[in-house]
């Protein structure tokens, strides 16, 4: 909404039992940001002012965002499975992910839980999957989750038992997103073995014997496998109008094949080619936080800030940083690579459209209020002077204060 169009606000003697009055904020709107004030009412946003009022809740001068919408966090894993081989009980796993989520500002998260088993192992990756999920539904059910969860189905297609696993989960109407993924060594992420191999021995502590055994099971098993599989579950998932990604797209011949198979987000190309092919396809584009706040990629691949500056980057995803998206957008806006409000695209608008919430993901009339208000911070240090940080102090989910 334009700052020509704001009503002017009712005096304060009227604000109705149930409003909640949020003033003195920077308030980031889709296209500006203004001095003023929102008003929630019954869990969406009532009215924008431009200006204070006197009364209701002083941010003082905080920015006030729209609530991070989280499409690929890998972190509840983490918290189910603190280290290796020690799993926690899923539903305080589920609440401690939450927790650390909404504190970083995330009202709305797709949780990511990997289908598809390594072979030759003992991988448990599918029941452990439905343990998550199963858990998840329990604490929505119940009331207890401060944000509101999805499930993300990571689908590793070159994994024997992937189909398999995908359809168990075609009942569960928390899934909304699915992506394809192969993580075969000399393939998109992994295009550079020695990268693969690097990641591997330092996770697993294997030899090199070891490890080169490992690699030429996951090319035969590959082989068999990936094709089919990526056929099957983009069908499957366009029959359940389930949104599909495809991940680690390397080359333009990779987004020719997910743009046939009916995928709408390009998760983390590894190339500028590939991310240029899914913006001339209008493919959504993610790319991690950590990635930027890093300043490049882990695996070699490329920098998020060179789509940035190309205009190829749509989305921030946390991948394994909860934190990161916003500490990403406020780095950015500090050096003045981006405003604040496209900041809040990239963490809230558009992820929420690519997934088809078209009632979050901005401060407007009538959307949800799922907000969050943010200060900053600026950290004094000799490697990085310019360094600022973001200070989550509040978050609402759907006008109710959750952190």
């Amino acid at each position: 909404m334009s700052t020509q169009t704001m009503p002017r606000r009712t005096p304060c003697d009227q604000v109705a039992a149930g409003e909640t009055v949020l003033t003195n904020a920077r308030v980031v709107l889709p296209e500006t940001v203004v001095t003023g004030t929102v008003v929630v009412r019954d869990g969406r946003i009532a009215e924008i002012i431009e200006g204070t009022v006197t009364c209701g809740e002083d941010l003082g001068g905080d920015w006030l965002m729209p609530g991070v919408v989280e499409l690929h966090t890998d972190h509840l894993e983490y918290h189910f499975e603190p280290r290796p081989g020690t799993r926690w009980d899923p539903v305080p796993a589920v609440l401690s992910h939450d927790a650390q989520l909404t504190s970083a500002g995330v009202t709305t998260v797709f949780d990511a839980v990997r289908v598809g088993s390594s072979p030759g192992s003992k991988d448990p990756a599918p029941a452990n999957a439905h343990r998550l999920a199963e858990a998840i539904t329990h604490a929505a059910v119940a009331g207890v989750l401060r944000a509101d969860h999805y499930i993300h189905l990571r689908c590793e297609v070159s994994a024997p038992d992937c189909l398999e696993s995908f359809e168990s989960f075609t009942d569960d109407p928390y899934v909304r997103l699915a992506s394809l993924m192969d993580h075969t060594p000399g393939e998109r992420q992994y295009a550079d073995i020695e990268a693969f191999r690097t990641y591997i021995i330092g996770k697993r502590h294997v030899s090199d014997a070891e490890l080169d055994r490992h690699i030429a099971i996951l090319k035969e098993t590959s082989a068999l496998y990936a094709d089919a599989h990526r056929q099957a579950i983009a069908s499957r998932a366009r029959e359940l109008g389930i949104t599909l990604a495809a991940h680690d797209d390397a080359t333009r011949a990779h987004v020719e094949e997910s743009v046939a198979l009916g995928v709408g987000i390009s998760e983390f190309p590894t190339t500028v080619e590939a991310a240029r092919a899914a913006a001339e396809a209008g493919q959504s584009i993610i790319m991690g936080a950590p990635n930027i706040v890093r300043g490049g990629s882990q695996s070699g691949n490329v920098a998020a800030t060179d789509l940035l500056e190309l205009g190829l980057l749509h989305i921030l995803s946390s991948d394994y940083v909860p934190a990161s998206p916003l500490q990403a957008v406020v780095q950015l806006a500090a050096t003045g690579a981006l405003s604040i409000e496209e900041g809040a695209r990239l963490l809230s608008t558009n992820p929420a459209r690519a997934v088809g919430l078209d009632d979050r993901g901005e401060i407007a009339d009538g959307l949800r209020a799922d907000l969050v208000r943010v200060g900053q911070h600026a950290v004094r240090s000799a490697a990085d002077p310019a360094l600022h940080v973001p200070v989550v102090r509040s978050v609402w989910r759907e006008g109710r204060r959750v952190a």
